[in-house]
């Protein structure tokens, strides 16, 4: 671990000047390198600090319920969360600004800066979410006797093969952790085939999959047709969503769609897209009802999530542009298939599951969504197979956040 030190430190200054120069030129900032270095405000947390991290958006995502839940468990613990990228330091301080009592990033994983790290934030248990195995930092922990965790962990294919081919490297980093928990067996055995102890490593399933169903009463004249979500629209999916609809209402008259844009400025240029093709519309602020619209445009704060309760099958937007997609499991967990576009890099571990399950549908182009669509409306034994397959794919891997949290009880 000594000469990994001396020369991670020795690369990283070499290559720091042609990096920085690069990146001057391209015109892009050095998000967070000040604090990755260990120069931020000693935030004085005191003795007691329970540390999480995840690197980027997805991971960041997956913490939310489990700090939630650390923050109601153990009130008298400071809470630090940090990332590793400009977009997942963006989420965690829009998530956890009023939960987390320290935000920042994660330091370089050089002697010096992880020194200074620790110093600084002096944690009482670190977890970091899904598998970062950083060397120098995972030793300094145990140096100090700090508990480290891996959490959600999981490993690809890609990432295994490296990853094997320096297993004895990797066996000595591995043994600086207290524990490693990965979302599935096929992630524990490639753990293990990479150097994790046996004894130390379990399989605690996938935090993402606990969230709760919002148990609520909601009547706005569904009860006698089949409803349609489009949850987080962005610009353009609106016009494709609508266009869907239009030939498949010709087809199957008991249905009706409700929007939801992801922000609520374009809830009227939703509403003139579906008045422009023909459609009955109304909008959920002034009480719009199914049996007077074909179409409602959900312009109202925190209701998407329980308004998937209702629908028959929902369409997740962010998918059709760079956005990255939004949380199928939001639909999911009331048992409810979900479509896809193509881009959903923010949640493609979730896809995979729910694709693999076949919960959910990925689809290149617009002509693909409106044949999904057809398919779960005129096939009765596909779409209820495919709500099936949702059940079985919560029963499968709820569970994680309690494990956690026993693991800290045990811990603290």
């Amino acid at each position: 671990m000594f000469i990994y030190g001396i020369i991670s430190t020795i690369l990283f200054l070499f290559t720091l000047p042609f990096y920085y120069l690069i990146r001057v030129i391209a015109g892009k900032y050095l998000y967070g390198w000040d604090k990755k270095l260990g120069f931020f405000e000693n935030p004085k947390l005191g003795e007691k600090v329970i540390m999480l991290h995840g690197v980027s958006v997805g991971e960041v995502n997956a913490l939310e319920n489990l700090i939630k839940q650390i923050k109601q468990e153990f009130p008298e613990y400071k809470l630090v969360v940090t990332t590793g990228t400009k977009t997942g330091q963006e989420i965690a301080l829009k998530k956890f600004e009023n939960i987390a009592d320290f935000i920042t990033y994660f330091p370089f994983d050089i002697p010096f800066c992880v020194r200074k790290f620790l110093n600084r934030i002096n944690p009482t248990v670190v977890m970091i979410a899904e598998t970062e195995l950083w060397p120098t930092f995972a030793y300094h922990c145990k140096k100090r006797n700090i508990p480290l965790f891996v959490i959600n962990g999981r490993i690809s294919d890609s990432t295994f093969k490296a990853y094997k081919f320096f297993k004895p490297f990797f066996k000595q980093v591995l043994k600086n952790y207290e524990e490693i928990l990965t979302q599935s067996e096929d992630d524990k055995n490639k753990l293990i085939q990479i150097g994790a102890t046996p004894e130390k490593t379990a399989v605690m399933k996938n935090l993402k999959f606990d969230i709760k169903r919002r148990e609520t009463q909601i009547n706005i004249g569904q009860s006698d047709y089949r409803i349609i979500i489009a949850g987080s629209t962005h610009q353009g999916e609106d016009e494709i969503i609508i266009n869907s609809f239009k030939k498949l209402k010709n087809e199957f008259n008991d249905i009706k769609l409700l929007i939801a844009p992801r922000h609520l400025k374009r809830a009227a240029n939703a509403g003139y897209l579906a008045k422009n093709t023909g459609l009955s519309c109304g909008f959920r602020s002034e009480n719009a009802n199914f049996s007077d619209n074909d179409v409602i445009i959900l312009d109202t704060l925190g209701e998407l999530s329980k308004m998937y309760s209702i629908c028959n099958f929902a369409f997740i937007g962010g998918s059709f542009n760079k956005t990255g997609g939004h949380n199928p499991l939001e639909a999911t967990v009331y048992d409810k298939p979900t479509i896809s576009g193509p881009n959903i890099h923010n949640f493609r571990d979730i896809y995979a599951i729910l694709s693999k399950a076949n919960s959910s549908k990925i689809v290149k182009n617009s002509e693909q969504l409106t044949q999904e669509m057809r398919k779960l409306l005129s096939d009765k034994e596909y779409y209820r197979q495919t709500c099936e397959n949702s059940i079985k794919i919560f029963n499968e891997h709820q569970g994680a956040l309690n494990t956690v949290i026993e693991k800290l009880k045990n811990i603290l």
